[in-house]
């Protein structure tokens, strides 16, 4: 699905990350409040607080919001994605994040995990302009999934 000028992003935080979270939107102010924001329960509660800016919160990760934010990558809803989670620290609900992650990923979506990655995509030149991406797997039904032999011999 086309991506426009004004792009949709979804911003997400475990508890040891939130702080990083507000931190990084704070710097990017002057970026975020030209796009339309979304988040989960207490991360966009705190951006917009902090911020002042207009962001649509889901339901808190563990109550559903990753859940949610998954469903709204699937139906072409958010364009990006910035999740900033805490892999040294078991998750309650690690299904439910590791489905997310699968499910930006199958659906060709711009994901960042970490603050280098938030802020190379904050800055990349496509983030003012429209974008189509291209066809990923999860694009297709799996019988129209091409099976590419890259040379490793079948048993």
């Amino acid at each position: 699905m086309a991506m426009t000028e004004r792009k949709r992003i979804v911003m997400i935080a475990h508890d040891n990350r939130k702080h990083d979270m507000l931190d990084w939107a704070r710097a990017n102010y002057s970026v975020l409040r030209h796009h339309e924001l979304h988040a989960t329960g207490t991360t966009g509660g705190l951006i917009a607080d902090d911020l002042g800016l207009n962001v649509h919160r889901f339901l808190s990760g563990p109550l559903g919001g990753d859940q949610q934010v998954g469903a709204a990558l699937a139906e072409g809803r958010l364009d990006i994605v910035i999740f900033f989670w805490d892999p040294l620290e078991p998750q309650p609900h690690d299904v439910d994040v590791k489905a997310l992650l699968r499910i930006a990923v199958v659906c060709n979506s711009p994901i960042a995990c970490n603050r280098a990655t938030a802020d190379f995509l904050l800055t990349s030149p496509l983030l003012g302009e429209g974008y189509e991406p291209a066809l990923s797997p999860g694009d297709l039904a799996p019988p129209e999934r091409e099976i590419v032999n890259v040379g490793v011999g079948v048993r």
